[in-house]
């Protein structure tokens, strides 16, 4: 039987970029604990669930360190001196085979196993390029003081999937973008947007961890109650 997207295929797999410095946090957060489990590893379990094979982007100063040392990674491989970069070599490492690439930062360690699905299943139904995406519930103003539509925002996650060839050609032209999607939108591509989840937010400052932490207790309990409603 033919694997679907809700299973790790082998022409599906992950670049988890964790070569970041982390100046923000105060240090290398993707190494930092999150309910027992390092930042990273989790980043790593949400893209495997879906993912035949996953590569990890780390600084070159951790190769060759225990930090380096990645549960799920079939390859560790040194990043470079810009976000696009340090994918660019990721994916350099990323088997021919895999006609599927899911682009993921570490830092967004809540990823589900169900936002990732989501990305390939549109993958696999023909999009180019996927972004998972959830509404901004904030009032939004420009700083000339407008006020945007909020209705018509939606706010970027990750992981984000490409048909790896017009990644590919994305990244040969060495630009920088804040993230791949707008590498993508570059070359003309169109991106389409699966929903995100709320939770899945990004690891920016100590207080995030806090708030992740809080979220995963939350996650724990619901699927506790889900378990024993069942028995």
């Amino acid at each position: 039987m033919p694997a679907t997207s809700h299973d790790p295929s082998d022409d599906v797999w992950a670049v988890v970029v964790a070569a970041g410095s982390g100046q923000r946090f105060g240090g290398a957060k993707q190494f930092a604990d999150l309910a027992g489990e390092r930042i990273l590893d989790r980043s790593v379990a949400a893209c495997r669930s879906v993912c035949g094979g996953v590569v990890v982007v780390l600084s070159a100063d951790v190769l060759g360190t225990p930090d380096a040392e990645v549960p799920g990674a079939d390859a560790v491989v040194a990043g470079g001196a810009t976000r696009s970069e340090s994918v660019r070599r990721g994916l350099a490492a990323v088997p021919a085979s895999a006609e599927l690439v899911l682009v993921h930062d570490a830092a967004r360690p809540l990823a589900t196993p169900a936002v990732c699905a989501r990305v390939v299943d549109a993958l696999r139904a023909g999009a180019t390029a996927v972004v998972p995406a959830v509404p901004v519930t904030d009032t939004v103003r420009t700083v000339a003081g407008e006020v945007l539509d909020r209705s018509q925002l939606r706010a970027v996650q990750t992981p984000q999937g490409f048909r790896r060839a017009a990644l590919e050609a994305a990244h040969a032209t060495e630009a920088d973008a804040t993230d791949d999607a707008g590498l993508m939108e570059r070359l003309g591509e169109q991106v389409a947007m699966v929903d995100g989840d709320p939770d899945n937010l990004k690891i920016t400052g100590p207080s995030d961890l806090a708030v992740a932490g809080a979220l995963l207790a939350l996650r724990d309990r619901s699927a506790a109650g889900a378990t024993g409603a069942g028995d």
